[in-house]
């Protein structure tokens, strides 16, 4: 048994505590007419230290002992049907983020060791604009705790569901301004690869019109596609409105050269405390994942972990649990017009007029989070993370 140490209290990112009116208003005062500014889209909440992994899954306690649904790379692997021969061999990942983690590859190397996961072929981190920026958890204007987390979950979750990849972390100097442009253009251009990950965005809305930042994303995008790159970025964790007044998408995910990533959440949703065991020999719904009993909550120590069965169900994701609400986004685009892979739909009896997301979804939930193992806050622990 491993048991994993920390603080008791719950430990929430900044996007966590913000409403999406707040989310605008920040995006708002903070980006111009010369320069907006991307976050990044995740909420960590913290394991509890009196939880005992692997014997808890899927059934973990947070610091403040509500039991949450929590999965790890085999729960997710079984149940989205990963084929074991598809690893990823002889493909390479590019993962763009602000700030990048001063501790990633350290993490990395703990969050394999702990799910007895191989290490990736090689692993580099490339910062896109010069030197790499040094790490301030006091910066709240640019959030750089919350890209830290987004760090940690995108770099371990690709390495886990595809072992055999080469891992190229793009960081970028900063997220405001043209640098995650910079970094991605001199990334595409240093390590073609075959996917490119970007976990951040800004609403449409509060773009101001600049062409410039926005044409020069879509020149780094018409060259990943050329370079036989396929691009992803997040629809949003503020639903549809992104905390404007009416639906606007989230860009780069609006963009036609950009494959954009909506959430999803278990089917049946599993309320945060309401259940927190599975008996011997029982099948279990874990929201996303099908389990087999038994296990039980976090904090009773010695029973073996649940199996993971397979596929359990999912819905779109709208967490109405965590106040103001973890919701997926998606709407049309205000930028782009209608592409031609989604020429001839239509929505409420209407063709389209111009370019809707998302185009996929996959599992965003908190209480369904997957396990990230942090330590660039000063102590090794590992969070739930949804988004």
């Amino acid at each position: 048994m491993k048991k994993i140490l920390g603080i008791m209290a719950v430990a929430i990112s900044v996007t966590m505590l913000m409403s999406p009116a707040a989310f605008a208003s920040t995006l708002n005062n903070a980006s111009t007419g010369n320069d907006f500014l991307y976050v990044p889209l995740n909420t960590a909440v913290q394991l509890s230290p009196n939880t005992t992994l692997p014997d808890a899954l899927p059934f973990c306690r947070a610091g403040s002992g509500l039991t949450l649904i929590c999965y790890t790379p085999s729960y997710i692997r079984k149940a989205y049907n990963f084929p074991s021969t598809l690893d990823g061999s002889g493909q390479t990942i590019l993962i763009v983020d602000a700030f990048g983690s001063p501790t990633i590859a350290n993490d990395l190397a703990f969050f394999d060791n702990f799910f007895h996961i191989s290490a990736p072929p090689s692993f580099t981190t490339f910062c896109g604009n010069g030197s790499c920026p040094v790490f301030d958890p006091n910066d709240v204007k640019h959030n750089e705790i919350g890209w830290a987390f987004e760090t940690s979950l995108d770099v371990e979750y690709a390495h886990a569901m595809a072992p055999g990849a080469n891992i190229v972390l793009v960081v970028a100097s900063t997220s405001s301004g043209n640098a995650i442009n910079a970094a991605e253009k001199n990334a595409i251009t240093l390590y073609p690869g075959s996917i490119m990950s970007q976990s951040f965005g800004i609403p449409e809305y509060v773009v101001h019109d600049n062409n410039a930042q926005l044409n020069q994303a879509d020149r780094n995008y018409a060259a990943a596609q050329a370079a036989g790159i396929t691009v992803f970025a997040s629809a949003g964790d503020f639903g549809a409105t992104n905390g404007g007044p009416v639906a606007n998408a989230l860009f780069p995910a609006s963009d036609p050269l950009v494959t954009a990533v909506a959430g999803t959440e278990g089917n049946p949703y599993i309320v945060p405390g309401a259940v927190s065991s599975c008996a011997a020999g029982a099948t279990c719904s874990a929201g996303l994942a099908s389990v087999t009993g038994p296990c039980n909550s976090g904090r009773t120590f010695g029973m073996p972990q649940c199996t993971p069965t397979g596929y359990g169900g999912e819905q779109v994701w709208n967490e109405a649990y965590f106040n103001p609400g973890a919701t997926t986004g998606g709407a049309p685009s205000r930028f782009f017009g209608v592409p031609s892979y989604q020429a001839g739909l239509t929505y409420n009896g209407a063709a389209l007029s111009s370019r809707y997301s998302a185009d996929v979804s996959y599992n965003a939930a908190i209480d369904g989070g997957v396990l990230v193992f942090t330590s660039f806050l000063g102590f090794n622990a590992f969070f739930f993370v949804g988004g």
